[in-house]
């Protein structure tokens, strides 16, 4: 009862709900609110306890994030969505939120010591997206895991494209 008691105590709070109850069910849906903020629920109950673990993601590989960890947390996606805003429909590209440093940065790898894909429950993001029951569709379009760099492929091609135009140029003279 007091588990259901602190989900009625929630919704009646976040609705605003509560202000319109008599005295004694206020008194009744405080005993739950309290509870539930003091995380008192069941719902919330330690790992030791035999409930579903809580989600403990590896830090990045750098110093520190481009945001504090708890920001990031608790805003991450916010970032994103603006970042998307910025490049999709603004037409301005820029590297501090884009989804590739993130993924950079935040691999793990695997047994093979490779970088893990979206499939993997060890990866970064499905971490915490699994345990709180969220579907993302990022890696939908995005890689999943670092990739080469764009660049030293860009690179290498380029070396290659001047290695044959040089023979072509030294067979050209001949």
């Amino acid at each position: 009862m007091g588990f259901l008691r602190n989900i009625f105590a929630a919704a009646l709070l976040l609705t605003g709900a509560a202000a319109w109850l008599p005295g004694g069910a206020a008194a009744w849906l405080a005993g739950g609110s309290a509870a539930l903020l003091a995380g008192g629920s069941a719902a919330w109950a330690d790992e030791a306890a035999g409930r579903t673990p809580v989600p403990h993601p590896p830090p990045g590989k750098g110093e520190h994030c481009v945001m504090p960890t708890e920001f990031m947390r608790r805003n991450h996606m916010k970032m994103m969505y603006a970042h998307r805003q910025n490049v999709v429909v603004d037409g301005i590209r820029t590297t501090k939120f884009n989804i590739e440093g993130c993924v950079n940065c935040h691999a793990v790898k695997g047994p093979d010591g490779q970088p893990v894909s979206f499939d993997n429950p060890k990866h970064f993001c499905r971490s915490c997206h699994t345990y709180a029951a969220v579907q993302i569709d990022c890696f939908e379009c995005h890689n999943s895991k670092p990739q080469a760099s764009d660049k030293a492929a860009a690179l290498d091609s380029d070396k290659a494209d001047a290695a044959k135009m040089a023979e072509f140029l030294r067979e050209t003279k001949k």
